[in-house]
């Protein structure tokens, strides 16, 4: 069966909902990857949360950019960009415990953020798609 025929089945809502959820995974890849990128680099001259932080940033920009033009198809407004910045705020915040979390079950600190990105990005997803689309 091709991938045609299996949306072709479905009613609009639920495949403009499937192009979100595939467009949130493209650039929530690459976002998770430009941050751990910017982590990993930062961690041979700071702390695990410095590192994070620094990484947390230059992801958040990449991420409103690419998620209000291209995830979610809304303006970059103001209304956006609070709501954008309060679902990030709680992801911040819930990255920073999860990673403490799995430094202190001993998981090495190149390697703490994996597992912390595997519990906070689906969080991350209902958040921001909460506040952009509301």
């Amino acid at each position: 069966m091709r991938m045609k025929d299996i949306l072709g089945r479905l009613d609009e809502t639920r495949r403009l909902w499937l192009g979100e959820v595939v467009r949130f995974g493209i650039v929530g890849i690459t976002a998770t990857l430009i941050q751990y990128l910017v982590y990993w680099i930062c961690l041979h001259w700071l702390s695990p949360w410095l590192s994070l932080t620094g990484g947390y940033i230059v992801s958040f920009l990449y991420n409103f950019y690419a998620s209000t033009h291209f995830t979610f198809r809304v303006a970059a407004n103001v209304r956006h960009g609070v709501g954008f910045l309060l679902s990030h705020g709680v992801n911040y915040l819930l990255q920073m415990l999860t990673l403490q979390f799995f430094l202190w079950l001993g998981v090495g600190k190149q390697v703490a953020p994996i597992p912390m990105f595997c519990v906070c990005v689906p969080v991350n997803f209902l958040l921001v798609r909460y506040f952009l689309k509301r």
